[in-house]
């Protein structure tokens, strides 16, 4: 949701061009400021700024976004199991056109992924379906330590010069494969996956309307079965949680999390999800839980696409259909209840990748002493009373209330 001036704008942000009805109260009345989400070190990823968030050390617990997806979508991995998430992009001459296969449907994905499972999978490779362009790959024996270049950081880039690398002096375990070796095995799998999907009668369709064909994986942040601490353990303060999202991502690390995971229907990821369903979830939820994390994809997702009109609404939808209601029913509800709003990460629509910026937050409750800002955006919050956190000490000051 964060981003940065837009000249079409009058130069001004997305937040300060819309002033989002509800988050604009909530700023008012509540308590602001910024928050570094993404440690020294790591890239600026949904995987890394929402385990922050949480307030786990990633220097402990990150394994990339493979492993928190494997267990979103009920795979149980083994020790000896690499993995790695595993996109389905759109490729046009030569360069890497979308993150999303053309926004492709988890239905038409879930046939591509056994068409190449039945194809390119063995003893030691294996694809399972995700949820819309974003699946996972398992390799048996692989090796963590190569570098990969995540697809949605590399738009209208020639693909080949991104493949990936193996990192230099990886370290390799008895019975594994070396890095060098898993390199070679992605990328061959990612130059024969071309070959096939070409040939699917999904694409062979797609070409036939000049559409985005959905023509190629794209492997990117693998790692091993993480070991996380439940959020219950790390704060005595919470005895149960849950967590609403649309993204197996995020599903992931709330399960790793100790939350139970909330599925509703009709949310999607996208600027189309069912927001008012998740903000009833989220209502219903708070009746039995004591923290409850609700995620919407739609503005990142928007932001990747370069689609401003898109952005603006989705911010707009999140703040009416989502926002409002929960901020309504808490109103009524017997016990207090503290609300904490911000983005992960900013992803600038004119920039269509993932950037490692301090994102606004506002924290606000029945009672709280409000601070001088008047307005929810990435400028006003730099005057909040919290000035500028990191990591984890945003999740102590939730504690603390």
């Amino acid at each position: 949701m964060a981003d940065h001036h837009v000249a079409r704008l009058g130069n001004k942000t997305l937040l300060q061009y819309a002033r989002p009805q509800y988050m604009e109260q909530l700023a008012k009345e509540g308590r602001t400021g910024r928050l570094i989400t993404v440690p020294e070190g790591f890239p600026p990823g949904s995987e890394v700024a929402n385990t922050a968030i949480l307030g786990y050390d990633l220097n402990k617990v990150y394994e990339g976004r493979g492993p928190l997806e494997a267990v979103s979508i009920g795979y149980e991995m083994a020790d000896d199991d690499f993995a790695i998430r595993c996109n389905i992009i759109t490729l046009e001459d030569g360069k890497i056109i979308t993150h999303n296969g053309g926004n492709l449907e988890t239905q038409d994905a879930e046939v591509l992924i056994q068409y190449l499972n039945k194809h390119l999978g063995n003893e030691r490779v294996k694809f399972i379906t995700g949820i819309q362009y974003r699946h996972l790959l398992v390799i048996k024996g692989g090796n963590k330590h190569i570098i990969c270049n995540p697809p949605h950081d590399h738009p209208n880039e020639e693909w080949r010069p991104l493949l990936v690398k193996a990192a230099d002096h990886a370290p390799q375990k008895e019975g594994q494969l070396s890095a060098q070796e898993t390199a070679d095995l992605i990328n061959d799998l990612i130059l024969k996956s071309q070959e096939l999907l070409a040939k699917h009668p999904y694409n062979l369709e797609k070409a036939l309307k000049g559409e985005r064909q959905a023509n190629s994986i794209w492997p990117w942040s693998g790692g091993y079965r993480p070991s996380m601490q439940t959020l219950m353990a790390q704060y005595s303060q919470i005895k149960s949680g849950a967590v609403i999202s649309a993204v197996d991502l995020i599903q992931g690390i709330g399960r790793y999390a100790g939350l139970r995971i909330i599925k509703v229907p009709g949310a999607t990821g996208l600027a189309n999800t069912n927001y008012e369903g998740k903000a009833q979830a989220a209502i219903e939820a708070l009746k039995e839980d004591d923290f409850v994390f609700v995620h919407v994809e739609a503005t990142d997702e928007a932001g990747h696409d370069g689609d401003l009109e898109l952005k603006l609404k989705a911010i707009d939808y999140l703040d009416k259909r989502l926002i409002k209601p929960i901020i309504e029913a808490i109103h009524n509800m017997q016990e207090d209840v503290c609300v904490a709003v911000l983005p992960d990460h900013p992803t600038p629509v004119e920039l269509r990748i993932h950037v490692n910026e301090p994102v606004p937050f506002i924290i606000w409750h029945k009672g709280i002493t409000p601070d001088d800002v008047q307005h929810y955006d990435e400028e006003s919050c730099v005057s909040g009373s919290y000035g500028l956190l990191r990591l984890n000490e945003f999740m102590n000051e939730l504690m603390k209330i």
